[in-house]
């Protein structure tokens, strides 16, 4: 059999990783902050012309989620104007600028090394320009891989976008441990009477000055790669169906499946492609409402508060060194845990893998409640803790993926699922944000509301949201159109 008969695979799998390298860069983005703020923070705390706080900082670390919710927000406006394609190179010039200006926000209009509110201003402005990358590449990656992909392994393909992710976050954390190699965290001080922080003399100033720029921009080379790349993938047939480039679409169409198979494809597309600019509930109400409910559960479960704050989480358990050995652990258990999700999603169905996911997401955290009331530390509470994220890892993670990318019709698909991404970033920055006094008050009552929500997830999933396994897009179209 020749490859026209049936289709190349090489050509598929080509493909699918360049675009999943935005998956990768969506992690890095998300992830370096991590090792950057403790040296952020120092460098800051030297501005003469404001006092930086704690609320500052807080605002600072997190401001790329800031830009992520915008850049999902209007992730289907430039998926429909510019294409899935020229979206993701968008994206790749947004993560290469921003990490060459948090490396130097001071570019021609500051003194280097100076901190002040302006220089502050700049870099936050910096930072929300890589996460508008970050909002983008969430919401379009998983789209053009679902656009491409052939519907018996497009939830394996879309999966591997979540396993990008987790890489690119376990990648980060080893290149800041890299960068750091012996310098140390800067040494902080406390004023007894008014609770401001200082930098102490004794603290390692190349850590301060410098090593956070290094974390920064070591994101420039695999975006610049990203986007080199990007050159040498084609358009997603759906959308060349869109505007009216159906020889284009059958083309590929006829790469990655075959010549047979691609005519009855590019038949459904078509048929289903019939208006350019349906409005967004020409399909009724319920599939929107179930595309931002599956982005709320997402992260209402509380998944990005534990992985945000995972160190400190487990110090708190009784874990030796910090929990940084924990962190990384858990980093490869998520890693392995998604694979499960990659091997399994197109065998076992989507929703199969969310309610049990959702159950054993339930299980860990109820038990990380039940380990602080009776003031358990030690192994348990830290096992706990992995097992809770390990579930996450194989459902919530990269499945609320693959429905997105794949639930919506085709002509209301960039709109949707850019109204569903924005959600997504929006409850992610309330979880983030809230953990912290959540914890605080009582990490028992954190992770029992987080048990709970879990629960009531799975309840949704087993409720209303439908099989899409083996299922084509144009037949997600016929389903809403029935209802």
């Amino acid at each position: 059999m020749t490859n026209t008969d049936n289709g190349s695979k090489l050509y598929l799998y080509s493909i699918t990783t360049v675009a999943i390298l935005g998956g990768l860069l969506f992690g890095y983005d998300t992830a370096v902050i991590s090792g950057a703020e403790k040296g952020l923070e120092a460098f800051f705390l030297q501005a003469t012309d404001f006092q930086y706080d704690k609320v500052m900082h807080g605002i600072t670390s997190s401001s790329a989620l800031i830009g992520c919710v915008i850049g999902g927000a209007l992730s289907g406006f430039f998926a429909s104007r510019l294409g899935r394609r020229n979206s993701l190179r968008l994206a790749s010039v947004l993560f290469f600028l921003s990490a060459l200006g948090s490396y130097y926000p001071e570019i021609l209009f500051f003194d280097y090394g100076k901190p002040d509110m302006a220089l502050l201003v700049a870099f936050n402005l910096y930072r929300v320009l890589g996460g508008i990358g970050v909002g983008l590449a969430s919401a379009v990656c998983p789209m053009y891989i679902a656009e491409i992909a052939p519907s018996n392994i497009r939830g394996t393909l879309v999966s591997c976008n979540q396993f990008a992710i987790i890489f690119g976050m376990l990648v980060v954390y080893f290149v800041n441990y890299l960068i750091m190699g012996d310098h140390q965290n800067p040494l902080l001080l406390k004023d007894e009477v008014t609770g401001i922080l200082s930098v102490s003399p004794q603290a390692d100033m190349w850590s301060v000055q410098t090593g956070w720029r290094y974390m920064f921009v070591s994101e420039a080379f695999p975006a610049a790669l990203f986007g080199l790349l990007l050159f040498f993938v084609p358009k997603t047939p759906r959308y060349l169906v869109l505007i009216q480039q159906e020889d284009k679409a059958f083309t590929i169409l006829e790469k990655v499946n075959g010549t047979g198979k691609a005519k009855e494809i590019l038949e459904e597309i078509k048929a289903t492609a019939r208006e350019k600019t349906e409005k967004l509930f020409s399909y009724g109400v319920t599939v929107i409402v179930i595309g931002i409910l599956l982005s709320v559960f997402q992260q209402a479960i509380g998944i990005n508060a534990v992985l945000y704050y995972a160190p400190r989480i487990f110090e708190s358990a009784g874990a030796e060194g910090g929990g940084m050995m924990q962190t990384v652990i858990m980093g490869v258990v998520n890693i392995a845990f998604t694979c499960v999700a990659i091997f399994t999603v197109d065998r076992f169905g989507r929703k199969p893998l969310l309610i049990i996911g959702s159950i054993g997401m339930a299980v860990g955290a109820f038990a990380v409640a039940l380990c602080d009331h009776m003031g358990i530390k030690g192994i348990i509470p830290v096992f706990s803790v992995i097992v809770y994220a390990a579930f996450f890892m194989m459902s919530w993670g990269p499945i609320c993926w693959v429905l997105i990318s794949e639930i919506f019709p085709n002509t209301i698909r960039g709109k949707a699922v850019a109204i569903a991404v924005a959600f997504q970033w929006i409850f992610n920055y309330i979880v983030s944000s809230t953990f912290p006094a959540l914890y605080d008050f009582s990490p028992m009552f954190a992770y029992s509301l987080y048990g709970i929500i879990c629960v009531v997830a799975a309840i949704f999933v087993w409720r209303w949201v439908p099989e899409t396994k083996g299922k084509t897009l144009e037949d997600m179209s016929k389903l809403w159109r029935r209802k």
